[in-house]
């Protein structure tokens, strides 16, 4: 067992956030079942796998950090698919890249999203017309209320749009996550997102081969800084900040015809990233003096220019907000898990 005194400014893509009381680095799921009823026994703990959905405050966390670090990938095949058993501590798209390899299909579209496998679940990670819920059959966790090993189906964790039980209701740790994935690399995979689609020059609905899809949208996140460069500070983020806004029918009537907009069950879907550039926020915003800054790729994404702090983010965060709620009376929900009083 590792045991120290970690910062979380090191922990995290954002590279902001003070020091945490302790952390316990986990290389084993036996290491991690460990460590999670060692963290249970302090007030506070927190689970980070790759970091890349946080925002730390700069006072840090007085509490226990669970650094996720668990390998090994299992597979079972049959006439079908296959079905695939991940560790928690699998970087995720090097599992995507495994799996493009392999000859399985599902998870192209998901390609170059940071974080662990883990976390995948939690925020029922999406992109390019794809869901991990389209994918995800189930994950093994530990539960904090009753101390219980357990798998649980996906139907049990209620996956909607960047949500889960795993992110609001059940507290615990996520240890092996089970995929059912294709096998039908030879036929090619259907093209589901209208941008991806233009990109590859396609028509909606074309099979494309695997490989050509996780390139094109390696290269599409690339151009949005949506994928971790250590030298370049439009990655320096969480990714999207803010989820796509849900409104109802009646509300999206009210604004200009030209917003983008879907359906979304009952409600409907809004694009952040146009309300905040039709706001007047455009990319490279920065508050005068601070660090934190719009991405100059991507308006969704809030940035890190080096330097800054995680008060700093913050500031622009609520900038980014009150600017679209004065223009447009929508409400933007900050996407990461804020560890600290940042955002109301």
């Amino acid at each position: 067992m590792t045991v120290s005194t970690p910062v979380l400014a090191d922990l995290t893509t954002f590279r902001v956030g003070g020091p945490a009381t302790r952390l316990l680095t986990a290389e084993t799921t036996d290491d991690l079942v460990a460590h999670a009823f060692a963290a249970w026994d302090d007030e506070d703990w927190l689970v980070v796998g790759g970091g890349s959905n946080l925002l730390a405050a700069d006072a840090g966390f007085d509490g226990t950090v669970v650094l996720v670090r668990t390998r090994g990938v299992s597979a079972v095949a049959d006439a079908d698919g296959v079905t695939v058993r991940v560790a928690a501590g699998e970087p995720w798209d090097a599992f995507v890249a495994e799996t493009v390899d392999n000859g399985w299909t599902g998870l192209e579209a998901l390609s170059g999203i940071p974080g662990t496998v883990g976390a995948a679940p939690v925020q029922n990670i999406g992109a390019y017309g794809v869901e991990l819920s389209d994918v995800l059959t189930a994950v093994e966790f530990l539960d904090a209320a009753t101390g219980e090993r357990a798998w649980l189906p996906a139907a049990e964790l209620a996956l909607g749009y960047r949500t889960s039980t795993l992110k609001h209701g059940r507290r615990g740790v996520v240890l092996t996550v089970e995929f059912r994935l294709g096998r039908a690399a030879q036929t090619g995979v259907p093209v589901r997102y209208a941008q991806l689609a233009g990109s590859l020059d396609v028509e909606l609905g074309t099979l494309v081969p695997p490989t050509t899809v996780r390139t094109e949208v390696l290269r599409l996140r690339a151009s949005k800084g949506m994928v971790l460069d250590a030298d370049d500070p439009d990655t320096w983020s969480a990714g999207s900040f803010f989820t796509n806004p849900i409104v109802s029918a009646g509300f999206a009537e009210t604004l200009p015809p030209e917003a983008p907009r879907w359906a979304a069950g009952d409600g409907v879907k809004l694009s952040a990233a146009w309300l905040i550039e039709h706001a007047g926020i455009h990319r490279g915003y920065a508050v005068p003096g601070s660090r934190a800054a719009v991405s100059s790729k991507h308006t969704l994404a809030l940035t890190n220019r080096g330097g800054a702090t995680a008060a700093q983010v913050a500031e622009l965060a609520r900038y980014v907000q009150v600017t679209v709620l004065n223009r447009f009376g929508v409400s933007l929900v900050p996407e990461p898990v804020v560890v600290g009083e940042l955002l109301d």
